[in-house]
């Protein structure tokens, strides 16, 4: 726990003055979106937040992070200043101006965030190689702090998807070379008492009765571990059964594990904290299994990046099934590794498990070879690339070669915006300049607090040794914006690609140039230095390491629909579209939305799930410049995320480029075009609604006017007319992402 010598607080009367002055930016779906994804519940109040009480959570929680309150090294002055930065924090995030990440407006200023700092990152990344867990929340029993142990990197792996993390993970030759023979196979035994509620379920899943078994048999011949009701508990489990099978972490060759679920809750039982309900153990058992599988099968050899890749798809697998929870993984592989980018096509194991992570391989700027994965993409969506070299050796692209600037970088995290080194998270907060200029915000100043937001994060308690030592080192940083698209229409009224013009590339080839606004360019840079100062400045206040790295351009998704702005650098999917979002059928907010007229109708995939139909309308969407994803190029797509990349992002900038089927020809060109510019891509066919009950579905402006004269009246307070504020707590959530891809977290 935080023990804080001092403490900020918002008081009530700067916050009534807040909410005279200034007017939350609600996008057309951002109350709703709001209400259902981050608004806790008030156990004296009996009721859930109001979105000032969220902020006043969130800005608490971030601002008490400041390492000098806890040591009462701060002068008066610089108290009030940071008490000042407080207030201009509410103020910028109350509005809409601003947020930070899903994951913070759900945690911070929570006891979770204390217990488990952690938790205040959306995704983090681990190189699976043999690694020693250090001084960790987590260490098996049979380990001491610095032995190596295969079963580390599917434990860190674990345990942050089970807090809501998403996790990269690379699977890339050099770290296969260090995996070691698999020496043994594993006899594996789950056991559980009648006393369990989970007994009828857990034994049709293969587990054995536990009085049974220990009447016929020894526990202290086998490898015997009995689970506790934590996810330290499942975590360490599973490390038992994996570090069974090497001579390393089992020198007495002991091939009988036994793990018993009796304590493991059952499902539909609450989870104390992180909030949801508990999955029960039954696809824990059936984890356990198919990793011990996976293993036994390649006994007398090393496991190979498939194998590899689909122990942790089933850990993902299992972490989904905990409800509340969305596994996000990236598979990070190498790309001349023909199994691993061909195994998704073994649609038995996708259905089963492989569909758990985005598989993507790592490239050099020397490697050409684009035409095969273009044409994997074309029919899978996948694969999608990411360039370690230019992450290890640029910022942004503008500021040129500088070798070494981020060397430990392995890999990245789900959605690909930030290059990451083994053990680390990313660390998120977007400005939307279109609503802070709106707003009367100085830009500079606005994402001057999010630098400063962002660094308060890296003061946070962190479970994992490894990640310790990487964040105290890097003190990464992700500063981002969202609504580019809509902004750069707003305030120099045209696109940032203004034209292409035809040049030769080095080898000879006539390529299309693209041609930026001038004047486009020099406000990106001018924000860049900003964040960069802001950063400067706040580490030599609090004696810490300048950020390695500071800008980014995440993909957005929930937090953008917050304010109603074009997710990240992405054009609007449409420029009027019917938005469909998923609802428990309990959902406390379905009656006020079909009060209000709202479409609703049963989910056709999921039981117990209702589809309601937002009509949404973009950003200018009648303005003759704007383009939306289903008709702007994919030649525009990459130049944009170029452009971001050269004179915004010195992490990396994600982007999902959608094409048309007729411009399929044109990704493996452009791919080898960028290959100096472009950190990590990731392309998708576009989809214009074709499947029933598509999350996006595009109409025309007269379908769209129609839909809305079908609404009255105002979902929040129709809400609270009807629930009187309380409402239920710990709702189910289906459906919602923090990225555009749907890569990252729910929450």
């Amino acid at each position: 726990m935080m023990n804080l010598l001092k403490k900020i607080t918002l008081d009530d009367e700067f916050i009534d003055e807040v909410k005279k002055s200034v007017k939350p930016h609600w996008g057309e779906l951002g109350w709703v979106t709001y209400k259902r994804t981050y608004a806790r519940f008030i156990d004296e109040l009996g009721r859930t937040e109001n979105w000032s009480e969220t902020v006043k959570r969130v800005v608490e929680g971030n601002i008490n992070l400041d390492p000098r309150l806890r040591d009462d090294s701060l002068t008066e002055e610089q108290y009030q200043s940071l008490v000042d930065e407080a207030h201009n924090l509410y103020k910028l995030v109350y509005g809409l101006a601003a947020t930070p990440s899903g994951r913070n407006l759900w945690i911070s200023g929570t006891k979770y965030q204390d217990r488990n700092g952690d938790a205040l990152n959306n995704c983090w990344f681990i190189a699976i190689r043999p690694q020693k867990y250090g001084d960790s929340h987590i260490l098996p029993s049979y380990l001491d702090e610095d032995q190596v142990a295969v079963s580390m990197p599917f434990s860190f792996m674990f345990d942050q998807l089970m807090k809501g993390g998403g996790v990269g993970f690379s699977v890339v030759p050099d770290n296969m070379k260090q995996m070691p023979v698999v020496d043994q196979s594993v006899d594996l035994t789950v056991l559980i008492s009648k006393d369990s509620a989970s007994y009828d379920d857990s034994i049709e899943a293969g587990a054995i009765d536990r009085e049974d078994w220990l009447k016929d048999h020894d526990a202290s011949k086998a490898r015997f571990y009995k689970l506790p009701d934590t996810r330290e508990g499942w975590v360490i489990g599973n490390a038992e059964m994996i570090d069974a099978h090497f001579a390393s972490t089992n020198p007495e060759k002991i091939n009988d594990v036994v793990l018993d679920i009796t304590d493991i809750r059952p499902n539909g039982a609450k989870i104390k904290g992180f909030g949801g309900t508990a999955s029960g153990p039954v696809p824990l058992i059936e984890m356990f299994f198919d990793i011990n599988e996976v293993l036994n099968n390649a006994l007398g050899k090393k496991l190979t990046s498939v194998d590899c890749t689909d122990m942790g798809n089933l850990i993902g697998k299992t972490v989904v099934a905990g409800n509340v929870r969305r596994s996000a993984e990236l598979a990070l592989g190498g790309a001349t590794d023909d199994d691993f980018i061909t195994m998704k096509q073994d649609q038995k194991k996708l259905y089963h498990h492989r569909w758990a992570s985005n598989n993507s391989v790592a490239v050099d700027s020397k490697f050409t070879k684009y035409e095969p994965i273009a044409d994997s993409i074309t029919h899978n969506g996948e694969p999608g690339i990411v360039n370690l070299e230019l992450s290890r050796n640029y910022g942004r692209i503008a500021d040129g070669y500088q070798p070494g600037i981020d060397d430990a970088v392995e890999g990245t995290n789900p959605c690909g915006e930030i290059s990451l080194s083994n053990g680390e998270p990313c660390n998120l907060f977007e400005v939307f300049p279109v609503i802070a200029e709106q707003q009367g915000w100085n830009l500079e100043e606005a994402f001057s607090l999010a630098a400063r937001y962002t660094k308060r994060v890296t003061f946070s308690n962190y479970d994992w040794e490894v990640s310790r030592n990487a964040i105290a080192k890097n003190r990464r940083i992700g500063v981002s914006m969202s609504g580019i698209q809509d902004w750069i229409l707003n305030t120099f009224g045209n696109r940032v690609v203004t034209g292409f013009t035809d040049t030769k590339d080095e080898s000879g080839e006539v390529v299309k140039k693209p041609v930026y606004d001038k004047k486009i360019v020099k406000e990106f840079d001018d924000l860049y230095h900003s964040v960069v100062k802001a950063d400067v400045d706040y580490s030599h206040e609090l004696n810490c390491n300048v950020s390695i790295k500071h800008t980014t351009v995440k993909p957005s998704g929930t937090v953008a629909k917050l304010a109603g702005v074009s997710e990240g650098m992405h054009f609007h999917y449409a420029g009027y579209l019917i938005q469909r979002i998923r609802f428990q059928d309990s959902d406390p907010l379905l009656p006020a939305l079909k009060a209000c007229g709202y479409k609703i109708e049963p989910d056709v995939y999921t039981k117990h799930t209702m589809c309601v139909e937002f009509p949404v309308k973009a950003v200018n969407a009648d303005n003759p410049n704007f383009a939306s994803a289903g008709n702007v190029s994919i030649a525009e797509q990459f130049a944009t995320q170029a452009f971001l990349q050269t004179y915004w992002s010195d992490n990396a900038v994600s982007c999902t480029v959608t094409f048309q089927p007729s411009e399929a020809k044109e990704i493996a060109p452009l791919m080898y075009q960028y290959r100096h510019i472009t950190k990590s891509t990731s392309l998708l066919p576009y989809s214009g609604g074709e499947f029933k009950q598509a999350p996006k579905e595009p109409i025309d402006k007269d379908v769209y006017s129609k839909r809305v004269s079908m609404i009255s009246g105002n979902v929040a307070t129709v809400f609270a007319d009807m629930n009187d504020n309380h409402d239920k707590k710990d709702i189910e959530l289906v459906d919602q992402s923090d990225c555009e891809s749907g890569a990252c977290p729910i929450r």
